[in-house]
C-alpha cells in the first residue's frame, strides 16, 4: 500500500504542472474566442479546415464536444465542418497536449496533434463529399461582449472541475499499474506485438469514455510496462473521440452514413498513425518516455503544483458530494412550483455544472438540474420563471423563458 501511495504522488507530480498550465491556457483561449466566434467562421469553402484548426486547441472531451459540435450544425455549419470538429477536437486540447508532452515526450505530443488534424480533415471532407446537399441556414451575427479576466479564470477552473473525477481515476490506475504489473510487464500477454496491442487498445477505447488528459498517465504506465507506443497513440486517439454517447449523437443527428464515415476514419486513422509512429519514431526516444513517465526530479515548483492540484481536486470532490446530498434532499420535498427555462450559451459539461451550482445555491430553490443536450434548466422551488431567468443571466447565460410545468 505504501508503494501505491508513493506512486500516486509520483504520477501526480508528473501530471500537475501540465494540467494547471493547460487550465490557464484554456482560460486564455476562452477570452480569445469570443462567444459565437467559432460558429460565424465555419462556413464557405474551407469550413472543414477552419473547424478542425479551431477545434484542435479547445480543451473539450467527449462530454463537451457533443453539444459544441451539434451546435455548430444547428448554427449553419456544414455537416463536414461539424463532423471534422467532432473528430479532431476531443483527441487534443491544450491541456491534453501539454500533459502528453510532459509525460510521453514532445515528439509524441506533436505527432498526436498532426494525427488529430489529418483525421479531422479526412472525416469532414469525406462527409461533405457524400452529402446530398450543402444547404445552410442563415445565422444572424449577434456579437457578445468578450469574456472578462474573472470569467476566464472561472472558465479555467470549470475545465478542471469538469474532469476532476477522471483525473483521480487516471492517477490511481496509473499508479496501480506501476505497482502491481509483473516485472516482465506486458510481454507475457502478447501486447508487446503492435497489431495485438492496437486491437486491444481499440477494443477498450471505442465503447468507453476516455478523457484525453486523464488517460495520458494510464498510457504512460502501459508504455513503461511494454505497450508499444503506436498502441498508446491508438488509445489516446480513439478513446476520447468515441464512446456510446458520442456515437449515438452522431448517428441520430447526421445519419448512419455519416456515423460510418466517422467511426471508420477514427479506427483506420488511429491504427495507421500508430503503425507509422512505431515504424519511424518510437525507437528513437522510447527510453526518454520511460524516464518521463516514472522518474520525477524533485523541484519545489513541481511539489507545489502537485499540492495545489490535490487541494483543488479535494475541493471539487467536496462540491460534488455537497451537490449530490442537496439534490437528494431537495427531491424529497414537496415543491410549490417547477420551472423549466431554455438556456443559450452552454457549450460543455463545465457550463452546465456551473449553472447548476449557481441555481442550487440560490435562495428559494429546492433542487435544480441542467440538461446540457436539451439546453434547459429545471428548477423546483418557490421562484417564478422571471426569477430563475435572472439567475441564469447573472451566471453568464441567456435565458429563454417557457411556461412553468407541473
Amino acid at each position: 500500500m505504501n508503494e501505491l501511495i508513493v506512486n500516486c504522488w509520483s504520477v501526480t507530480c508528473a501530471l500537475a504542472p501540465w494540467v494547471l498550465l493547460g487550465a490557464v491556457v484554456a482560460g486564455a483561449l476562452h477570452g480569445l474566442f469570443a462567444p459565437g466566434f467559432i460558429e460565424r467562421h465555419l462556413r464557405g469553402r474551407f469550413g472543414v479546415v477552419k473547424a478542425v484548426l479551431l477545434g484542435v486547441p479547445l480543451p473539450l472531451c467527449s462530454c463537451g464536444v457533443i453539444p459544441a459540435g451539434l451546435g455548430l450544425k444547428e448554427s449553419g455549419a456544414s455537416d463536414g465542418a461539424a463532423v471534422g470538429f467532432l473528430t479532431a477536437t476531443p483527441q487534443t486540447g491544450v491541456d491534453s497536449v501539454l500533459v502528453s508532452a510532459g509525460m510521453l515526450g514532445v515528439p509524441f505530443a506533436l505527432f498526436k496533434v498532426i494525427a488529430a488534424l489529418v483525421t479531422g480533415l479526412i472525416s469532414g471532407w469525406w462527409v461533405d463529399l457524400k452529402a446530398s446537399s450543402t444547404q445552410r441556414i442563415s445565422v444572424p451575427d449577434q456579437p457578445k461582449p468578450r469574456p472578462t479576466a474573472r470569467q476566464m479564470v472561472e472558465h479555467a477552473l470549470e475545465m478542471l472541475r469538469m474532469v476532476w473525477g477522471w483525473l483521480v481515476i487516471g492517477v490511481v490506475v496509473s499508479a496501480a499499474l506501476s505497482t502491481w504489473l509483473p516485472n516482465e510487464g506486458l510481454t507475457g500477454y502478447g501486447l508487446d506485438s503492435p497489431w495485438v496491442a492496437m486491437v486491444a487498445a481499440l477494443s477498450l477505447s471505442l465503447p468507453l469514455y476516455v478523457c484525453a488528459t486523464a488517460s495520458v498517465p494510464i498510457a504512460a504506465a502501459l508504455v513503461q510496462a511494454g505497450l508499444p507506443l503506436g498502441a498508446a497513440l491508438v488509445f489516446l486517439m480513439a478513446g476520447p473521440a468515441t464512446n456510446v454517447a458520442t456515437l449515438g449523437a452522431v448517428g441520430r443527428t447526421f445519419g448512419r452514413r455519416t456515423l460510418f464515415i466517422y467511426v471508420t476514419t477514427i479506427v483506420v486513422g488511429s491504427v495507421a498513425f500508430g503503425l507509422v509512429f512505431d515504424a519511424n519514431f518510437a525507437q528513437s526516444f522510447v527510453s526518454d518516455i520511460t524516464v518521463h513517465a516514472h522518474e520525477q526530479t524533485s523541484h519545489w515548483w513541481i511539489d507545489a503544483s502537485a499540492v495545489v492540484l490535490l487541494v483543488m481536486l479535494s475541493w471539487f470532490a467536496y462540491e460534488s458530494l455537497q451537490a449530490t446530498i442537496s439534490q437528494r434532499l431537495g427531491s424529497r420535498r414537496q415543491s410549490a412550483l417547477t420551472v423549466e427555462v431554455r438556456v443559450q450559451g452552454m457549450t460543455c459539461g463545465g457550463c452546465s455544472s456551473r449553472l447548476e451550482r449557481a441555481l442550487n445555491k440560490s435562495e428559494g430553490v429546492d433542487s435544480a438540474s441542467v440538461v446540457l443536450d436539451e439546453a434547459k434548466a429545471i428548477v423546483s422551488g418557490r421562484l417564478s420563471v422571471e426569477q430563475v431567468s435572472a439567475i441564469i443571466e447573472s451566471a453568464g447565460f441567456e435565458a429563454l423563458s417557457q411556461p412553468p410545468s407541473a
